[in-house]
């Protein structure tokens, strides 16, 4: 984290999403761990990339883009939790050749989603 001037206005977002998170959480039925369990909305995938996997299974990705997306969420896992790992050229070289993949990526899903029929 760098020293710096902090910004009361970005703070106070911050603090209210929190909270909006936690109310929601408040929501959720934890007062039965089978009934919460049974909801699929309410398990998150174990890790990013098996989000990949579940678009490609609902057809919202065609295989490739959740290839894509699977290795962008392990490059995702590696930065968070192996960060000291990575080379200053491998990060030049995602920085200088792959931010593209990013935008065709969520402009794919987007798409997609617009298409799909709405419930």
């Amino acid at each position: 984290m760098t020293s710096g001037k902090i910004n009361e206005r970005v703070v106070v977002q911050r603090v209210l999403w929190i909270k909006q998170m936690r109310d929601a959480i408040k929501d959720l039925p934890i007062q039965d761990k089978d009934e919460f369990l049974r909801n699929p909305h309410n398990v998150a995938a174990a890790e990013y990339k098996e989000i990949a996997d579940g678009l490609f299974e609902k057809k919202i990705l065609a295989r490739k883009d959740a290839d894509l997306l699977r290795q962008m969420a392990g490059y995702r896992n590696r930065m968070v939790h192996f960060y000291h790992e990575i080379s200053p050229e491998e990060l030049f070289d995602i920085c200088a050749y792959h931010l593209d993949e990013i935008q065709v990526l969520s402009h794919r899903l987007v798409t997609r989603l617009r298409l799909s029929p709405k419930k």
